[in-house]
């Protein structure tokens, strides 16, 4: 998996960006007022999802109108997907020890 997916998710902004985009679009204006940051750095914010693939602008008239896009997440969920059939299988015996042993 690239490197540039974890670049970008470290920081706690893009993150609530990211999170405000899955409900729906969203205005550069929309996303200063939800996160209080100044325009300029959620305009970089933006620019740096952009950039990567996590998100997309389309104009609206003098708006720039933001929506997320699914496949660098999609690209992440599949390589934690291993490791969360790791830990399923770690639960699921933890479980099952716990159902076969009696308290005393």
């Amino acid at each position: 998996m690239p490197d540039v997916i974890w670049s970008v998710l470290i920081d706690p902004h893009r993150r609530a960006m990211l999170d405000l985009l899955r409900e729906g679009p969203r205005t550069v204006g929309e996303l200063v007022d939800a996160l209080r940051l100044s325009q300029p750095t959620t305009s970089k914010h933006l620019r740096v999802l952009r950039d990567a693939g996590f998100v997309r602008v389309a104009r609206d008239a003098q708006r720039r109108v933001y929506t997320i896009e699914p496949a660098p997440l999609a690209e992440l969920d599949a390589w934690l997907a291993p490791y969360r059939r790791l830990w399923n299988e770690r639960l699921d015996a933890l479980g099952h020890h716990l159902d076969t042993t009696k308290e005393t």
